[in-house]
């Protein structure tokens, strides 16, 4: 192990002395603005504020670099940038140009003023970051609806249908199944026509075989001259009416009048009833 002596005798060691002898050892940058008191100076530090965040940006465009160390990176670039300006106000303070005014800005491709260019800002592969992508990316704008005017536009003979047999798609099919739906509706018309007439048969002789409800059998007669008297006469069934007997119709609309007429008295006005007496009567119902 090299002693102390044998150290201060390194090419490295006698150049730093050689340095510190001349008075050019580089001079550290005032940790606050307001310390320094010269404007060149004032602009020197500024300009090496400036080298570094260009050192920076330049790193952080690398994104193997891993999210932690683009996380370092763009907080160091963003404390520069911070003391670059605290270094721009003391230059305006000391009499020199306005940097704040005239510097470039951070514009996008249509003129407008990136977003966060005012206080944070994002570099290179920082950008790309989780969390960091959806604060670039716009918002779809939202769609714009048509008035009635514009919506009429749009519509002529093709919007009511007025064009489809252009095609010479259209038609063909519908002639086929035009035939396909008349050939199908003469089918059923014929197998209703069939069970129609099948059921008129069977009603038909259903009411012949329906025995007349004003029809009297003659009980067979006690004695012998009745019995012979019953023989004589053709037929076999006698029927005397002393009183005229109504018919099976008759009876049925006496029946159905009479409803009526109690319909009508329990809902009918007698104004109503009144009316209807009267119009039936010039009627000569």
């Amino acid at each position: 192990m090299a002693r102390n002596a044998e150290k201060a005798m390194t090419a490295l060691a006698r150049f730093r002395q050689a340095q510190l002898e001349e008075g050019k050892v580089k001079e550290r940058r005032p940790f606050l603005a307001s310390e320094c008191s010269e404007l060149p100076k004032a602009e020197k530090w500024r300009r090496q504020i400036i080298s570094e965040v260009s050192k920076k940006v330049a790193q952080i465009q690398n994104a193997g670099l891993g999210e932690f160390r683009i996380r370092d990176l763009n907080d160091e670039i963003n404390k520069l940038l911070r003391e670059k300006g605290h270094w721009e106000v003391r230059i305006k303070e000391l009499g020199g140009p306005d940097y704040a005014r005239v510097g470039p800005r951070m514009l996008d491709h249509e003129g407008k003023e990136v977003p966060g260019n005012r206080g944070y800002k994002y570099f290179g592969a920082a950008r790309d970051l989780p969390g960091v992508r959806e604060l670039f990316e716009k918002e779809p704008a939202p769609a714009l609806r048509k008035t009635r005017a514009e919506l009429m536009k749009d519509v002529d003979a093709e919007y009511y249908g007025y064009r489809d047999e252009d095609d010479g798609v259209l038609l063909p099919l519908e002639m086929q199944y035009e035939k396909q739906a008349v050939l199908e509706a003469v089918q059923r018309w014929r197998k209703e026509k069939e069970s129609h007439l099948s059921g008129e048969k069977q009603q038909q002789e259903e009411e012949e075989e329906e025995e007349s409800i004003y029809t009297v059998h003659n009980e067979e007669p006690d004695d012998e001259e009745s019995r012979e008297e019953q023989d004589g006469e053709e037929g076999g069934v006698t029927f005397i009416a002393h009183v005229p007997v109504p018919s099976q119709r008759e009876v049925e609309e006496a029946l159905v009048r009479r409803k009526k007429m109690e319909l009508l008295q329990h809902y009918a006005s007698e104004t109503l009833q009144a009316q209807s007496q009267t119009a039936r009567t010039l009627l000569g119902l």
